[in-house]
């Protein structure tokens, strides 16, 4: 009876002792394959990453490892510190080197809903309902028509009463480009088909996050153009057509009651 159970332990105690070993000789394994081969020590991916994600929050998933030099990409990241503020341009996926060429500063990030904003102007951004915004079928990268129409009133002084009133239209600006159009809830302002349909089978129904019904639509106007744009805003009203590059600009100038059926 000892006997047997002397040699069960022992048995046991080898099957420890190997595993061990098979352990230590399985993680050493990547040692032994370098031991000749000159490397480095760079950040690879561990986990995946969002685009957009910041370098400080980066740091939770990727991990130093060495790697062969003959294997390094040209702009591989060594040292964290070195992007500064940086987010990354596109989604990382695990195993992949860090590259300093997938980072880019935060202000330069655009999202689907956003455009580039041309040199040398500003954006504005103009709260209007859905009839006013062609129907909220704007998106980003289009252009525009400006349509603004002003009331022009004179009150009496001492009485407060208004005495004349005018008012008029004009398409003001052309092909004006929305850099950005949201809903006003500030999500992407596009549509999502969902899989209901119609009881006779019709195309699938269309389903939107609209907020309270409006729309925020950004526009890239000089400063000039900016303060006109503004004044109408607070003092008149503002419609936005559709305007292609191959539109016609035409106009007959300011609209009032005289004009209207010329």
């Amino acid at each position: 009876m000892k006997t047997r159970l002397l040699g069960g332990i022992a048995a046991l105690l080898v099957a420890i002792i190997g595993t061990v070993m098979l352990v230590m000789y399985v993680q050493n394994a990547d040692k032994r394959a370098l031991a000749d081969t000159e490397t480095e020590a760079v950040y690879i991916v561990e986990k995946p990453v969002a685009a957009g994600t910041s370098t400080d929050k980066l740091a939770a998933s990727v991990v130093q490892k060495e790697v062969p030099k003959l294997a390094l990409a040209s702009d591989t990241v060594t040292n964290l510190d070195d992007l500064g503020d940086k987010v990354t341009a596109v989604p990382l996926v695990p195993g992949e080197q860090l590259l300093s060429s997938r980072m880019v500063d935060a202000n330069s990030l655009l999202g689907p809903s956003r455009v580039q904003v041309p040199a040398g102007m500003q954006e504005i951004t103009l709260k209007l309902p859905i009839e006013r915004v062609v129907g909220g079928i704007l998106k980003a990268g289009d252009t525009v028509g400006v349509f603004i129409s002003l009331d022009d009133a004179t009150t009496n002084v001492a009485t407060g009463d208004v005495v004349s009133k005018s008012s008029g239209t004009q398409l003001t600006f052309h092909k004006v480009l929305v850099t950005a159009a949201q809903f006003s809830n500030g999500a992407a302002a596009k549509s999502e088909s969902t899989t209901a349909t119609t009881s006779d089978g019709a195309t699938p129904a269309k389903k939107e996050a609209t907020g309270d019904g409006t729309y925020l639509i950004t526009i890239a106007r000089n400063s000039a153009d900016a303060e006109r744009v503004i004044f109408a805003t607070e003092f008149g009203s503002i419609y936005l057509s559709k305007e292609p590059g191959n539109a016609d600009e035409g106009t007959v100038g300011v609209v009032d009651k005289t004009r209207l059926f010329r």
